[in-house]
């Protein structure tokens, strides 16, 4: 009896080592169909990748990463190529000038479209800057700042001037090196519509003159009703 039993007890054994050997093989071969699956799926998905970059370029295309706009004049940006120099008959010195010191305000619209007027028209760069309520900055001043100037993008345009002086928006339009005329504000180009304090402007909108609190806006491409400004106190 007990010789039979160690022979039962054996061939358990047997059946549960071969029952492992089974699992372990089964383990293996999905292994190594999930592994066969990823790489064929990695590989399509790169020759679709490289077959899209080829499409792109044949087409003479580029891909949506690099569709940003990256026109220098752009109107968010101020113009790095001031150094001082007289521009437009407007000098700059290192510290403001305030005998003669106004505010107005600039706004525009494009195709019916906000753009902002940057901070630093008018400041000649290292600039030094103050942090603003919503991420803005303000610009105290730089290395040299002109008489017409913007210390910060709420559109409001500053002349300060050690002389009682006419400036116009188009001297303002020459420190930023963009373009102003009945056809075009920057790079935008079309029907030029301008506002003076609420009132069309008959003419060249680089003629207008900056007057103490006034209220200016170029609408390009589409007429947007007038937006009137409340400037803050002390300005």
């Amino acid at each position: 009896m007990a010789s039979q039993a160690g022979k039962k007890s054996a061939q358990e054994r047997r059946v549960q080592i071969e029952k492992m050997r089974a699992e372990q093989t089964r383990r293996e071969r999905k292994r190594k169909i999930y592994f066969g699956v990823g790489a064929g799926v990695l590989v399509l998905l790169l020759v679709a990748g490289l077959s899209a970059l080829a499409l792109s370029k044949k087409n003479g295309s580029t891909p949506a990463a690099s569709t940003a706009d990256s026109t220098p004049n752009a109107l968010a940006q101020t113009w790095d190529g001031l150094t001082g120099q007289t521009v437009d008959g407007v000098s700059a010195q290192t510290e403001e000038q305030v005998a003669y010191h106004i505010h107005s305000h600039l706004e525009i619209f494009v195709n019916g479209k906000q753009k902002a007027v940057p901070a630093g028209i008018g400041i000649v760069k290292p600039w030094s800057t103050q942090p603003q309520n919503g991420g803005n900055v303000f610009i105290e001043g730089g290395k040299q700042i002109y008489y017409l100037h913007t210390h910060d993008s709420s559109g409001v345009l500053h002349v300060e001037s050690p002389t009682t002086q006419t400036y116009t928006l188009g001297q303002l339009f020459a420190e930023w090196n963009q373009p102003l005329s009945e056809t075009q504000v920057g790079p935008a180009t079309g029907s030029v519509i301008a506002y003076v304090n609420g009132q069309k402007y008959a003419g060249d909108p680089s003629k207008i003159e900056l007057t103490p609190h006034e209220v200016i806006q170029l609408d390009v491409g589409q007429d947007v009703a007038f937006q009137p400004y409340t400037f803050a106190s002390g300005l």
